[in-house]
Order: C-alpha cells, then structure tokens, then sequence
C-alpha cells in the first residue's frame, strides 16, 4: 500500500509545483459578462446524463386553485369575467390576492416523501418555484416582506426543506424563479420609464438570485419571466458571470434560456425555447422539454378532469421523443395548499417511475443515435449508449415481429429485450435492416403498457 501513496503524494505535489509555476494559467478560465463567453461554457455532465426530472408549481396560486397559476394576473391584470365571478362566489367581498396567502398552510407537507416519491418516479432532479410571477417567495427572502413563506402562510422554509429532503435522496436540486413580478410597484415603476431605471432588479430581483444560490447551492437555476424587458435591464450576464466564476456551485450549476427578452433558445446553459417545445429534428445545442401532467396548468387545479390529464402511455412517448432528440424531459405537477402530491400525479409518476425500472438503461446517460426515429414513423424511437444502440417501439407489432429498417447487422449482432431473459431471434430484412421476433406476449384483457426496449449490440 505505501508506494502507492508516495506516488499519488508525490503525483499531487507535481502538480501543486507546475500550477503553483505557471499560475493563472491553468485556472479555469474567467468567464465575462457577455453572451460570446458565458455560452462558451461546457454544461457540466450531470444534467446530459439525468435526463429525468420533475418540476414542481407551488405557491399562492395554489389557494385559488382554479384556472391556473396565472390566476392573479387573470383576475387582476386582465379583469376576467370568469375569474372575477369565481372570487365573487367563492370568497368575502372585497377579497384581494393578499388574502389567500393565510390559506397557503403546507400543513400536510413532507419534504422526504416528496422526495421517495420523486426517487421512485425516476426523477434524477428536482425543480421547484421558488418565486413565481405573483412574487411571493418560499423561502425567507430578506426583500419579499411579509410576502414569503417563513412571515406568512406556511411560516416555513419550503425551499430549504424539500432541498435537504432531495439531497438525503441522491436528487440533484434545481429552483425555478420568475424574474419579473406582475404587481410589484418597484417593477411597474421600472417598466413605466422603459427599462431605463432598475430600481426592481437591484432591489429585489438580483438579491435573491445571489441569496438563492449562496443559501441553498442549488445545481440548477431555472429563470423564467425574462420576456418584458432586455438583458441591459435584467443584468443576467453579470450575475452569470459570477456564478461561473465565483459561486459555490461554480463547477456543477447548470442554468437555462430564459434571461432577457431575446434570450430564449439562443443565450445561456441549456434550451427550453417554450413550454413543451418539441423540435421535431435532433437540435444541435442541449435542450429540456418541460410538461404537465395536467394539461391545462402548470398549478394545481381543484376541478381538474381525468381527460384533461396526461395518461401513462402519453407521459412515456413524450420521454422518449424528447430523449431520443438528445432532451431532458422535467414533468410538473401542482400540489395542493396543503403541500399535498394528489394521487392520481402520484400514481402518473410511479408508472413512469416503475417503466423506468425496466427501460431506464435506454434513457439514463444515453446519447442520441445517428437515427432518430425510425422512417419518421413516431413509433420506434433509437437511443445508444457507446457500441449498444436501443430501439423503443410504443406499438406492439400485430404479428410479433419488429421490423427495423435503420440498424444494419453484422454476424455479431445480437438483440435482447430490456426486462427479458435471453436473446431474441432475428433475420436480416429482405430489403435492408432486420426483423426480430418478440417474445410472446400472453393475450391480456387490458391494454398492454405503453413501450419497450430492444438493444441492439453489433449493429451499425
């Protein structure tokens, strides 16, 4: 055992000697305020590889819990009849949105059963509002007075309480956060000059950025609410600039688009262009594709429908489109005042959870394949991961035989389906590819799940 410790040891002081010689040199290199070096950044692996992740809408907006977490934009900016009739009917005269905030309780919230949950859905991160376009806050912003969750509603630290929860769990733990606020005075002042004063974004918006990230070392900021005003009002690049440089998190943050007002789909970590934006062609540039479970809301929504939810086998084709496109997939649900995962987005994400079990060798640190899909059909789906190339088809085919005209055989191929002993028969394709015979399958009074995978190893 010694010698091998003087070498590493001596190994080490080699290399405290050459960066001690050559200085700044070998640092990591400065990145500067401006887009042509904060997008030169290389996105730290972690975020390729996870691929899975849930996104969590949780605020004031889950009192009302109707319409959907723009409720007081609705009600208040836009003067909705439907909105101004549901507070008529629902609560005291001259309620205003402040009112609600008493209602948001998180009696029944348990950060570590979030956190199993998630585990078991498959989730390899976490998003969670911390701050939506309402501004309040779930964590005990210095700069939100009585308009956070330590001074009112919860009196909690939502924000630090799911954070420990997901780090006990292995999930890395990202934070949404709305730069604008609708109704804030300092914002509509700021807007009023156009953009030329920034008392909002000094005050307010940049304070708890930095608090966010020195507090809770998030490994993912997630912004949203840039789409108003331009990067010279909002300051993005220099606080980018420092969390790349300088931040705890430094080595590992990873952050998305959303950060000026032509920002989205051109400018900072990974792409989310739009909510549930599907490229339809492999996009050169890392990208995340962000659904609902609940179709018509990010928030929860006391009156939701069954139809108007996402079923298991809708949730496990927008996986692996998005995955096979080289996305991650970040799927939301709304939880209740109460801090409550209602379980039927219980039971959607352990279905996703348990088809992962089985499949997840196909999506975790998978790379796209030199094909996408196969013939543009949208039912066989290809990922690889090195030499090991898999194909996920979300029909099963009639006459129990894959046909797959993309991979091209050779006398080492062999075919396995991922949940299945042994190998499964193939023959080259008449015309080009192959035909592979699948187990079979004993006939089943319910719809069979949705997806499987077969991996091809010694194929091209």
């Amino acid at each position: 055992q010694a010698p091998a410790d003087s070498e590493c040891m001596a190994a080490g002081g080699v290399r405290w000697l050459v960066a001690a010689l050559l200085g700044p040199v070998l640092a990591a290199p400065r990145y500067r305020p401006d887009w042509a070096s904060l997008d030169a950044r290389p996105l730290p692996a972690w975020f390729d590889q996870a691929k899975v992740g849930v996104f969590v809408h949780w605020g004031v907006f889950s009192v009302p819990a109707w319409g959907s977490e723009w409720f007081w934009w609705h009600w208040r900016g836009e003067h909705r009849p439907d909105y101004e009739r549901f507070v008529q009917h629902r609560f005291p005269p001259d309620t205003t949105y402040a009112d609600f905030a008493p209602h948001f309780t998180a009696h029944d919230f348990q950060p570590r059963e979030w956190a199993q949950l998630f585990r078991r859905a498959g989730a390899r991160y976490v998003v969670l509002t911390t701050k939506h376009h309402e501004g309040f806050t779930n964590w005990g912003s210095s700069v939100s007075w009585n308009w956070n969750s330590l001074d009112m509603g919860p009196h909690r630290d939502l924000v630090g309480e799911l954070g420990q929860a997901l780090r006990e769990s292995n999930i890395r733990y990202g934070l949404y956060h709305s730069l604008l606020e609708w109704f804030n005075p300092l914002y509509l002042a700021d807007k009023e000059s156009d953009f030329k004063t920034q008392n909002f974004v000094l005050k307010k918006t940049m304070p708890e950025l930095y608090d966010l990230v020195l507090k809770y070392k998030p490994d993912l900021i997630w912004s949203d609410g840039d789409w108003e005003a331009p990067e010279s009002y909002w300051n993005s690049t220099s606080f980018l600039a420092w969390l790349y440089n300088d931040s705890p998190v430094k080595d590992t943050v990873v952050v998305n688009d959303r950060w000026c007002n032509n920002c989205s789909c051109h400018h900072g970590g990974f792409y989310n262009c739009a909510d549930k934006y599907k490229p339809g062609t492999l996009p050169t540039h890392k990208w995340e594709m962000c659904s609902s479970i609940d179709k018509l809301s990010w928030g929860y929504r006391s009156n939701m429908d069954i139809a108007e939810l996402m079923d298991e086998a809708s949730i496990i084709e927008e996986l692996v489109q998005t995955v096979s496109f080289g996305g991650n997939y970040l799927l939301n649900v709304g939880p209740t005042k109460e801090g409550v995962i209602v379980p039927i987005f219980q039971e959607r994400l352990l279905a996703l959870g348990r088809w992962l079990d089985t499949n997840g060798e196909a999506i975790y640190e998978s790379k796209p394949w030199r094909v996408q899909m196969e013939n543009s059909t949208d039912t066989v789906w290809y990922t690889s991961k090195g030499p090991a190339v898999y194909a996920i088809f979300l029909i099963w085919p009639q006459d129990n035989v894959l046909k797959l005209s993309s991979p091209t055989s050779s006398p080492a191929t062999q075919v396995t389906m991922l949940g299945f002993a042994g190998t499964l028969k193939w023959q080259k394709s008449p015309g080009k590819g192959l035909l592979i015979t699948l187990p079979y399958m004993l006939p089943s009074p319910l719809p069979p799940q949705s997806g499987w995978t077969v991996k091809l190893e010694g194929v091209e």
